[in-house]
């Protein structure tokens, strides 16, 4: 391959990266999990630390921890999280982007903005990993410096490029982030393990219309600028 042909790939990876949110009833082998794994770790790391890691939830596990998120946010009882993830206030040109994002997901669902119940319920999947066939809790150690939340992101990057190239969908989680006490609670982790996110990975169902959303990307010269 051509290093013009391997860039040809990359860009149609990136462009065919998107948030999946309906998964077909479909196992996703473990073998080829483990090489998605292992892809993501080739990711950028400075001073080779490897920040971070995957928890995977499966089996009974999966099914105490869906109950104890779900129980929560229903009760409204969200926590402190672990990290501080969107601004506090939200500016108003990230507010547009964020309400942007969700519209056009409602309106993919068929969900009117003034259905609280059904957006409420739309939102309540995140806790069942959408109800993916692979459910990863992503946490990294307490201890790491902030420079490391940097390198995770780019194995979290990496390991849905992975999934893509192998026809898999994938969504991450920032939901999970709420909930972090309930989450080392229901899978017994330690205190110094933070909750980053979560992940959902599995064959998309390309008839689902939440599938087929795309948001919008700002153009390259919103977010470069030159000094010569």
């Amino acid at each position: 391959m051509t290093a013009g042909e391997g860039a040809g790939v990359f860009e149609a990876l990136a462009e065919g990266r998107r948030s999946t949110r309906r998964f077909l009833d479909r196992p996703v082998p473990d073998d080829l999990l483990e090489r998605l794994f292992a892809a993501a770790r080739r990711a950028p790391s400075g001073a080779n630390l490897q920040p971070g890691g995957f928890v995977l939830v499966r089996g009974a596990a999966r099914d105490r921890l869906t109950a104890a998120l779900t129980e929560a946010f229903r009760a409204g009882a969200a926590e402190p999280e672990d990290y501080s993830y969107f601004p506090d206030p939200m500016p108003m040109a990230l507010k547009k982007r964020q309400v942007a994002a969700a519209k056009a997901l409602q309106d993919a669902a068929g969900i009117r903005r003034e259905d609280r119940a059904a957006r409420d319920a739309q939102f309540a999947r995140n806790f069942r990993f959408f109800d993916a066939p692979v459910a990863l809790v992503a946490t990294i150690d307490a201890r790491l410096g902030t420079g490391c939340y940097m390198d995770f992101g780019m194995c979290l990057y990496g390991l849905m490029l992975a999934a893509t190239a192998q026809g898999l969908g994938s969504c991450g989680i920032g939901a999970l982030a709420s909930y972090p006490t309930v989450i080392r609670r229901a899978l017994d982790l330690p205190d110094d393990q933070l909750v980053v996110c979560g992940l959902a990975i599995g064959w998309p169902d390309e008839t689902a219309p939440e599938n087929a959303v795309r948001t919008e990307r700002l153009a390259v010269g919103e977010f470069v600028s030159v000094r010569e």
